[in-house]
Formats: C-alpha cells, structure tokens, sequence
C-alpha cells in the first residue's frame, strides 16, 4: 500500500550529466518497473498519522530529561545472547535495547511505522516488492556503519534453518532481498500480502561481521553487537543485566527516538517467581512492576509507602486487542481430539466463582479471540463473513450459524450443576462412563491429564477446576515447573493443557499462520500450541493474511472466531482493558499516553525526576 505525505523517491542534487529524458529511462531499469515514490511512514491503508517533517512522537516529551537508573525484573535466568534462535533463553531487553529495524512502529496508530535504520520506503506499484533507502547516519555502536549487506545478511539468516523457526514462517512471503545500491535494498515478494512491506520492515538488522566473528548458533554468552540505543556493560548469567546507554547512539536526534530512552543505565534482575519478586519490589530492589495477579492488586500493594505515596500503584488504559487467553489442550494428544470432551471441559469451569472468590471481580470473561476489539464476532455472521463460513458449512458444527459466541456461564450453583449435566452427556456421547466415580473409556482406561504451570498463582485458579472435573469423574493433576523447564516443554508441545495468551494486533496478519495453521502444527517453538491442523482454519487464515481491504480481513477475522470458538480448543479466561502497573515514585512521564502498547513501551517515554538521587538498592 503506498503511504501519504511521501518525499522524493530519488533525491538528485548537483549538474545532470544525462539528458532528463534518458535519465527518466534508466530510472526503471535501476529500481524496478513498478517503482513508486518513497515515504518516511507506511501503513496498511496507506495513511499515517505523521507528516514527513515531524520532531516526534504524540506520546512523548520535550520536557524528558536524560540520566538515572532503571531496575526492572523477570522471571527465571538467560543462557545466551542471541535472541533469534530457538535453543536456549537470551535476557529481555535485547530486543527492544540493543538490536533495531528497519523501521518502528507508532504507538497511537493501529497500524503504521516510521523509518528508523530506513529513511525513505518505497512499496512498488504491484506490490510485488518494497524498497528500502538506509540512513546514511546509521551505525552499529562499534562506529561501524550498517550497511546494505547487513540488511541482506539479517534477512537470509533469519529465514534460515539457523534463526527460531517462527522466523521462517514470518517471512515465507518475502522471497529475498537484493542489493540495488550502496545504502538501497528491495525485498521481492513471492506474492501480494497488503502487510508485507510493514513485516519487511520489521527486520531487525544485524552485524554481518560480528555475526561472522561469532557464528549465530554457537550458545554464547558475547554482548551482541547492534545499533540501538543501549550496550551490554554487564552481566551475571542468569540473574541480572545491565544496559549503559550509548553516548554515540546515531539516531538520538531522530523523530522516531527523540525523548525516548533516556535511562543512563537499564538493569534486568531475575526472580524465581512473582511472589518472590514482589516482595523484593516493595523492598525496592527494582523500580517498576507490572501486575497480572489479581490479589496482589488488590490486597498486597498497600502499607505505608503507598499511602505516603512512595510507591504508585495505577491503572494504565489502552486500546489494545486483548486476543483469546485461555487453558489449551493439546490436541496432539488423543485425549482431546474429540470435539464433545473438549466442549465438556469448557463447561466444567466456573469463571463465576473464580472471578468472585479469588480475582475480586476485576475480570470480564474472554469471548472471542480477538477480545476488547472489533474484530470479535457479534452476534450470527452476515455479509462476507456468512459468505466466507457457508463456503465450508458442510464442516462445520451448526452452532457457528446459529449461536452467538458466549461463554458458559454459572451465576449460581443450580447453573452450574446444569453446565456438569451437559458435560457429562457429551462425555457419555463421546465413550466415557463413570464408574465407581472414575471416567473411563470402553477399554477401562481412566480419563486424566496434567495441567503445566509455572506461576504459583495460577495453581490457586487450578485446584478448584480439578476439584470440578473430578465431579465428572476427571483427575486433573496440577504440575509447576521452574520457568526453564517450563519454556522447553512448551517449545517441544510436552503438555496436556497449559495457560496460554494468544495476543492481537489491531490487524492481524502473518502471525495467525503461526498460531493457527496446519503448516506450523509440527515445527517445535511455534505458536500452535493447540497442534491444529484443519483446512477450515487454514482457508480462513489465509483469507486473513492475503485480505485486500479492511472489510476481507474483519469479515474473515470475525469468521475464523467464530470457528476457533466452536471448536472449543481452550477453555476462555478473562481479561481487562488496562494495564495494572505499580512502580516507585521516581518517574516523570508525558502529559499523553499511547493507545496501543505494552507496559515496558511506555516507560520507553518516561524519565527519572531526579537523576543523581533515586535509586533502588
């Protein structure tokens, strides 16, 4: 899609040495047939919501000063620097410190990005392939200018069997990448995708020589090489990092960076799990938390040095997609390959009691898989979703046509005595009796699984639902695992069924291949963690990745919601439209918050009040 407020797409200064017209004839021959004129911004409408010359973003500040030290935490440890392949765990932050793409994305638009390593962006007319020009200035921080060849080198070792294989998957469409001229790349694309020159530029940019100097698949512990705004200075593996802002960061001054990042220093402290870490919070050995248990938000954060305002806890709104999070099962495993028992154990959940008794009512119950968004599927399909669903109605159960999406609901205890009783019918249905207050199939196998966790908290949300299943004649055991283990078993699809977040942008694109498609069922580390492979959801996702307008992709959007949602892979959770943050009263922030982002995004754009005296311990 060609962007608006777009510039020149070639710059010429000085005599002419050709004939104007002769130089109009090389120009195709140059940069393509179908060249187009290039943008400082792109979107997948084609608007954006800044001019070519603007000085900054919406959501930042001119009043953002620059020093002080930032303590953040995570959970579990690091074993290597590489965050782009699959083996192995790299600390946070290197991703969004260290390494840069070719372009950003804007935080108040639901869908556009800006040129960062890339000045100028030109989708062709056929969109068959986009073309970056690269900023002069751009420089890795060993003073190292980046290069067309780096560009080149990203792309082709990502795509790679060496790189995590999500990459591969991401980048299916882009055929290569070539080298037109000394600071100019085009990436061809294998076909029209309205999203691939935004995913192109998405590439994060990497040290062709450092990457020679330090094989990418060798586990190492190197401080990687990029040109973002934060080094590596320090490191204890597993337990803590420190990022020292670069003095020489060549994009300080950019309108895409200006008043952004403006910690001297960023450490990441590592925790076994989030009661301990806390704990170690209000101690304050770091500075800021985001908060995703319930009780901790409403009976932890209070004492003294909340009252006394030493430390805030607020609410920090945003316009996100909220996606679907929910209990999967693994329908890789047999158990759960009927579509009548996984029905069964949506049904034996009771969201009511759960929310009431240990979530203090904070929660709306999830139903959609594009929550919070409108993208959810409301009420019976119509228009071009009917159309799209029809296509493969004789696949279909009869409830995508006929009953709005909703979850279960069990307001009382006669509710949800009526919800087991559905259960145990299509358990029935499906092979399974009870005897002797045991569920057993007709062989006189017992039906059971394990639930894996990492988070102490959720075993708390657990225990009840097995208490509910065993009603049934179910024995749920409830398995915690350190966050090592748990992350491997994940990337390998050793589970019955987990926790999982399937999150959303506000335009859903590639990455539904990954988490839906049958191409992605069998590749280790993938998003499929249902293990789905059924052509329905492939022709809809396809419909979603290839969509030509805003009303294809809502309309096949909303139809694939509704297949996901009657196909009951997961058991829906619960969500809420804000962040739930609590940090130490040290910070300084812009008077306008972003729509769309992330806890760590925002404080990207906030700066310590006091520089030289705040700190943690």
């Amino acid at each position: 899609m060609k962007a608006s407020n777009r510039s020149c797409f070639l710059n010429i200064a000085g005599k002419f040495t050709l004939p104007l017209f002769l130089l109009c004839c090389l120009l195709p021959t140059l940069f393509g047939a179908d060249a187009a004129p290039a943008a400082h911004g792109i979107s997948i409408d084609g608007e954006v919501k800044y001019p070519a010359d603007f000085k900054k973003f919406g959501y930042t500040s001119d009043r953002a000063v620059r020093g002080g030290h930032l303590v953040l935490h995570s959970l579990g440890g690091f074993d290597k620097m590489n965050p782009y392949t699959l083996k192995g765990e790299a600390p946070d932050g290197l991703t969004m410190f260290v390494f840069e793409s070719l372009a950003v994305k804007s935080l108040d638009e639901p869908f556009s990005e800006y040129g960062l390593i890339a000045e100028d962006i030109a989708l062709a007319e056929d969109g068959m392939s986009v073309l970056f020009t690269l900023n002069k200035k751009a420089k890795f921080a060993d003073g190292s200018p980046v290069t067309a060849e780096d560009v080149k080198f990203s792309f082709e070792i990502l795509k790679s069997d060496k790189a995590n294989p999500r990459f591969q998957f991401y980048y299916k469409d882009i055929q290569s990448a070539e080298i037109i001229g000394p600071n100019k790349v085009r990436f061809n694309f294998s076909r029209i995708n309205r999203e691939l020159h935004m995913i192109a530029a998405e590439l994060p940019v990497l040290s062709k020589k450092f990457y020679t100097d330090h094989p990418f698949t060798e586990p190492s512990l190197t401080p990687p090489l990029g040109s973002g705004p934060y080094i590596v200075e320090d490191f204890k593996p597993g337990k803590s990092i420190t990022y020292k802002r670069n003095p020489d960061y060549w994009a300080k001054e950019l309108p895409v960076r200006r008043n952004q990042f403006n910690y001297e220093r960023i450490t990441i402290k590592y925790y076994k799990d989030q009661s301990v870490s806390l704990e170690a919070f209000k101690a304050h050995e770091f500075d800021f938390m985001p908060i995703n248990v319930a009780k901790q938000w409403a009976r932890d954060l209070q004492g003294q040095k909340f009252s006394e305002k030493l430390i805030v806890k607020e609410k920090l709104a945003h316009s996100n997609n909220q996606g679907m999070q929910g209990f999967i099962m693994n329908t890789r495993r047999e158990l759960f390959q009927d579509r009548r028992v996984r029905q069964a154990l949506v049904l034996a959940f009771d969201f009511e009691w759960t929310n009431q008794a240990l979530f203090h009512n904070q929660y709306t119950r999830t139903d959609s898989y594009f929550s919070n968004s409108p993208l959810a599927a409301r009420g019976l399909p119509d228009g071009l979703e009917k159309e799209y669903l029809l296509a493969h109605k004789d696949n279909l159960p009869a409830e995508v046509f006929t009953t709005p999406l909703q979850a279960p609901a069990s307001p009382d205890r006669a509710a949800l005595r009526a919800n087991l009783s559905r259960a145990q019918k299509l358990l029935n249905e499906a092979g399974w009796e009870v005897k002797d207050n045991i569920l057993t199939d007709r062989e006189g196998k017992r039906f059971e699984f394990e639930i894996l966790l990492y988070s102490p908290f959720f075993v708390r949300v657990m225990e009840p639902y097995t208490k509910t299943l065993a009603k049934l004649g179910i024995r749920a055991t409830v398995r915690k695992v350190d966050v090592a283990m748990y992350i491997n078993r994940v990337k390998g699809f050793d589970f019955d069924m987990m926790v999982n977040v399937f999150g959303q942008s506000q335009s859903p694109g590639n990455e539904q291949l990954d988490y839906w498609h049958s191409s992605s069922a069998d590749r280790p580390g993938s998003g499929n963690l249902i293990g789905l492979k059924n052509e329905v959801v492939d022709d809809l996702v396809e419909k979603i990745v290839y969509a030509d307008t805003r009303e294809e992709l809502t309309a096949a959007c909303k139809a694939l919601d509704r297949v996901l949602w009657y196909g009951y892979y997961v058991v829906p959770n619960w969500y809420i439209p804000y962040h739930r943050v609590t940090y130490w009263n040290k910070f300084a922030k812009p008077a306008t918050a972003p729509l769309y982002y992330a806890p760590l995004d925002v404080l990207t754009t906030w700066w310590v009040k006091e520089p030289e005296s705040s700190g943690p311990k």
